[in-house]
This record gives C-alpha cells, sequence and structure tokens, in this order.
C-alpha cells in the first residue's frame, strides 16, 4: 500500500496510506538524542490520549487505531477545513464543540478554523491535539476561545460567525460568563505585547 505526505508542520508529518493516517513525530537534532526521544514518545502518547478521551466526551475526532513511540495511526478524515466552508451554523457547531471539550477538561490550545474538518455527511470534527492538555482553567479554556475567535476575524470580516460560535459556546458551558470574562482579559494583553 502506498504512501504519501499529506501535511507537513514543525514537530510532525501527515502521511496517508490508504484509509488511515499516520502521524509521525520527527526528530529533532538540536536536542540531546535521549531527550529528544523522551519528549517524542511523551507528545504522542499524549496526544493519541487527549484525541481518544475528547472523542468520549462528544467531540468528534479521528479514532486512533495505533500508538507507538512515535506514531499514532488514525481514522482518515476525508474533509474540507472549516475556514473554506465556513458559515453561521458550523461556527455555531464549533462553540458547540469546545464547550463540550471544555467540560471534558481539555483544552486544545491549538482551537482554529484549520483543525476543524467538515466530511461529506456534515459531521464537523476536531483534529490535531498536538499541543492539547488536560487542562480545566478558565485561562485555557478564554485562550481556546481567543483563539478560535482570532482565527475567524483573520478571515472572515463577518462577526456573526463569532457570535455564532459564542452562542453554541454559551449553549453548552455552564461558565460562559466566566470564559468570555477571560477572554476579554486575554485581549487585553494581546493588545500590549
Amino acid at each position: 500500500m502506498s504512501e504519501e505526505v499529506i501535511a507537513r508542520g514543525a514537530e510532525a508529518v501527515v502521511i496517508l496510506k490508504g484509509d488511515r493516517v499516520i502521524k509521525r513525530r520527527l526528530k529533532k537534532s538540536y536536542r540531546i538524542a535521549e531527550l529528544d526521544e523522551r519528549i517524542r514518545r511523551e507528545r504522542t502518547r499524549a496526544e493519541a490520549k487527549l484525541t481518544s478521551v475528547a472523542r468520549r466526551f462528544g467531540v468528534p475526532t479521528p479514532i486512533v487505531y495505533d500508538v507507538n513511540d512515535h506514531d499514532i495511526v488514525m481514522e482518515y478524515i476525508r474533509g474540507t477545513p472549516l475556514k473554506h466552508c465556513m458559515d453561521e451554523g458550523l461556527s455555531m457547531r464549533a462553540g458547540q464543540m469546545a464547550a463540550r471539550l471544555h467540560a471534558g477538561g481539555i483544552v486544545h490550545y491549538d482551537l482554529t478554523t484549520s483543525n476543524m474538518l467538515l466530511d461529506h455527511r456534515g459531521r464537523l470534527y476536531l483534529i490535531d491535539f498536538g499541543l492539547a492538555a488536560f487542562d480545566s482553567s478558565l485561562e485555557g479554556f478564554g485562550v481556546d476561545v481567543h483563539l478560535y475567535i482570532q482565527s475567524v476575524r483573520a478571515t472572515y470580516a463577518e462577526n456573526s460567525l463569532v457570535d455564532a460560535f459564542l452562542e453554541g459556546y454559551e449553549s453548552e458551558s455552564p461558565h460562559f460568563d466566566e470564559v468570555i470574562g477571560r477572554v476579554r482579559e486575554i485581549e487585553k494583553r494581546a493588545r500590549y505585547l
């Protein structure tokens, strides 16, 4: 079965092999070999676990089939990045998905429209848990919401998409007011950097 690199990032490559993808974490030659090995192994296992746990909390994610020291073998989601097919209904669903993720004590830390895929059946998936962590802090939740809002504002000039996301988030988050308060604090800090 042939393999094709379909994505390349700073930390990993994503390889398509049949109906599965392999996310392979890359060696970093600037790190001491033993340290690099440990970091890659820990990050790979953490990402696989967070992807699976998020799915158990009702967040559609790729199914993790296998994990070893540097590879995660997952279901291939054939879909379109949300940033290329955005509308208010999808943005609202993204907000609901983010709230469910946070209710499970997970912060994605890269919650952007590039890390959400819409498949041919209309199901929205969250992908790439490479930066994610178990975190139940308002700061973490605020960072995720802020990142999503910034990704929408960078691509679209429509506040209705942000409003729809926040409406979806509020519908499933018991801590909406506190999270939005933290988002405002984060925005103020970002202005002065």
